[in-house]
């Protein structure tokens, strides 16, 4: 199964957050400029870190924000945001965190399978500080093997 699709509008770089919810936010904005969520969503997401805590950090320095399929997902999409200043979500080894992915599904079934191919293409712990350090979006999409542009 292919990656979920990552329009360019949905890669947002250097951007500034406070907080992990405002780097949350910056990927759930993305993912509803690329169309794929009503801003509604956001929150979502948010509400999951609330409720489960930072198991979204599945790397040293990345985070994978999502929340269930519901009437606020429009579309399957992939968002990523680097932020210029790094924030800790409270994970106990993999703060402070650099590169979100927000990710919209509209199945159960496309979650699980987007994860376990998010997860293969972060196998490589490099990819996490190549993307981090990406001046383009079309490097960000490069490096997770996209087409040239979307």
């Amino acid at each position: 199964m292919p990656l979920p699709p990552l329009a360019t509008p949905a890669i947002a770089l250097q951007a500034d957050a406070a907080d992990w919810r405002e780097a949350v936010r910056a990927a759930g904005n993305a993912l509803t400029v690329s169309g794929a969520t009503k801003p509604e969503y956001s929150e979502r997401m948010i509400g999951v870190i609330e409720e489960f805590g930072a198991y979204v950090v599945i790397a040293p320095g990345l985070a994978l924000a999502h929340a269930r399929p519901g009437p606020d997902v429009l579309a399957e999409g992939l968002s990523v945001v680097t932020l210029a200043n790094p924030v800790p979500f409270g994970h106990p080894h993999n703060d402070p965190v650099s590169v979100v992915l927000g990710l919209a599904v509209t199945s159960a079934e496309e979650h699980v399978a987007s994860v376990a191919e998010l997860a293969n293409v972060f196998n490589d712990e490099a990819i996490i500080g190549r993307i981090a350090e990406a001046q383009t979006p079309a490097a960000v999409r490069a490096l997770l093997g996209y087409e040239a542009d979307a």
